[in-house]
């Protein structure tokens, strides 16, 4: 019954309104799949092809719905130098190991470390990707695309899709805006780039294709470093959009079902000819703009791809660009969030700091890993030394034994304050005693540190007296501490 359910909630429902939205991403899907396929140095149907195939996929098998996975450049620009060296067919070798690599990720449930993205880095993420989505259109908007009927185009597409909701959402925007410009592009043979001009337009459907590379210890070992890259990219950006997804719809998603769904679409489209990809902000922010929310949607934007580029080709190769453009640049508005501006105001200074850093990485470096890598270092710097400051010392002195009374954290960023509170070679003191009820250990940094202070002040020739380990701290300092065993001392354990 719960099967039937949900398999009701994906695919049938408001079906017109998924089937819309599916086709206007698939729209939007054809020149990005060939700008794809240039930038890895492969005919433009290795990227259609991979968009139909890992898109399919991931609508039956994904744990997203909704959210569009085709290819990519964040994948593209790590295969270059493969290409480039060894061809294409090392390209496809690469893209089923890659899937591999994903399902054991998958396996090893490496989708929980999204847990340590703070949300300053997704919302520096977000950004990033909102200004490369602009800056990747400005070829259509520069050099010999830059022509007044260009921008009239860019101009008249932006209206519609920001005007035509105020009066009728029966039909998605952006979808609507295509049809009209296509339509009066190629009936008043307006003189525009077109969607032709990209590349050819393969003419049959996919089939199956074993990559024809030798089977050795060689070529995996020529294909594995590349493998390993994608899917941790492709991982990367499928959770960190699966998360943005999930904010927009108000829903939740299943990280580990999208882990191995997007290790499953990768390995299959290295057996059609097609490169390895992962989720898409971009056609994802379109698919839910334009009322697409379950599994029919992702399905349809990849059938309807394979359709328009083999059964419509001619009359799809025809597409002004500057419509196409018009939609990402609306994609690029939708997706930065305006809000960051206002929220650096009032936010910490920690949080800006990653939420900016993240951002000037990915767009410096145009590599998502190292934007998203930076930000969840600093973050867990911040955070590391804001627990440090929460380290509290007290000291006095009882007649001969000097009392030290710690609380807070005590790890590997905060035992040099603990250690530079002790007072040394006091000739008045000859006992000792450090009470850590209200501390705890975390790391054998801080059971380190604990043998250094004990032994040192006992070579001094001072008794010294550890006192209020809880549990977990003296199971730490009993395993790994080297100048006494809670569990075999005086009883003071555990308080």
């Amino acid at each position: 019954m719960a099967l039937h359910n949900d398999f009701r909630r994906d695919w049938l429902t408001n079906p017109r309104a998924e089937f819309l939205s599916g086709l206007a991403v698939a729209l939007a899907l054809i020149p990005e799949a060939i700008g794809f396929s240039i930038i890895a140095g492969v005919d433009p149907r290795v990227g259609l092809y991979a968009s139909f195939s890992i898109a399919v996929i991931i609508a039956m098998v994904g744990g997203r719905p909704g959210m569009i996975s085709a290819a990519t450049a964040a994948v593209a620009v790590l295969v270059v130098p493969l290409v480039r060296d060894h061809g294409v067919e090392y390209l496809f070798a690469a893209t089923i190991l890659m899937g591999i690599f994903q399902g054991v990720a998958a396996l090893l449930r490496l989708d929980l470390l999204m847990r340590f993205v703070s949300r300053s880095v997704i919302t520096g993420f977000v950004n990033a990707l909102a200004i490369l989505i602009f800056v990747a259109q400005l070829p259509q908007l520069t050099g010999e695309a830059m022509t007044l009927t260009t921008y009239a185009m860019v101009a008249a597409g932006l209206v519609i899709i920001y005007g035509l909701p105020r009066l009728t959402t029966a039909v998605p925007s952006p979808l609507v805006a295509i049809v009209l410009l296509a339509a009066v592009s190629i009936g008043f043979r307006i003189d525009v780039f077109t969607v032709g001009d990209m590349g050819k337009l393969p003419d049959s459907v996919p089939w199956f294709h074993w990559p024809e590379v030798p089977l050795t210890w060689e070529t995996l070992r020529i294909i594995a470093p590349y493998s390993l890259a994608m899917a941790a990219v492709g991982l990367l950006e499928s959770l960190l959009t699966a998360s943005i997804v999930d904010d927009m719809t108000e829903t939740r998603s299943d990280k580990r079902r999208e882990t191995w769904g997007q290790g499953l679409a990768n390995f299959v489209t290295g057996f059609i000819g097609g490169m390895g990809g992962c989720a898409m902000i971009g056609q994802s922010v379109i698919n839910i703009k334009s009322g697409g929310r379950r599994r029919l949607s992702t399905f349809v934007a990849g059938v309807m791809l394979l359709v328009l580029i083999v059964a419509l080709g001619p009359w799809v190769a025809q597409i002004p660009m500057p419509a196409l453009v018009a939609v990402m640049i609306f994609v690029s508005v939708s997706t930065f969030r305006w809000k960051s501006f206002s929220e650096t105001l009032h936010h910490p200074w920690p949080s800006n700091v990653v939420m900016i850093a993240t951002v000037v990485m990915v767009v410096a470096t145009h590599d998502l890993s190292i934007g998203v890598l930076t930000g969840v270092l600093l973050s867990g710097i911040f955070f590391a030394w804001k627990v440090r400051e929460l380290l509290t010392i007290e000291t006095r002195i009882e007649g001969s034994t000097r009392r030290y009374v710690v609380g807070g954290q005590i790890f590997f960023a905060s035992v040099d304050r603990l250690y530079e509170a002790m007072e040394f070679n006091e000739a008045a003191v000859d006992t000792v005693i450090i009470d850590v009820h209200a501390a705890h250990f975390w790391d054998i940094s801080a059971t380190g540190m604990l043998d250094k202070i004990v032994l040192r002040l006992r070579r001094e020739g001072k008794a010294v007296e550890v006192i209020g380990l809880n549990q977990a701290s003296a199971t730490l300092v009993d395993k790994y501490g080297e100048h006494q065993k809670p569990f075999a001392s005086l009883g003071m354990v555990g308080h």
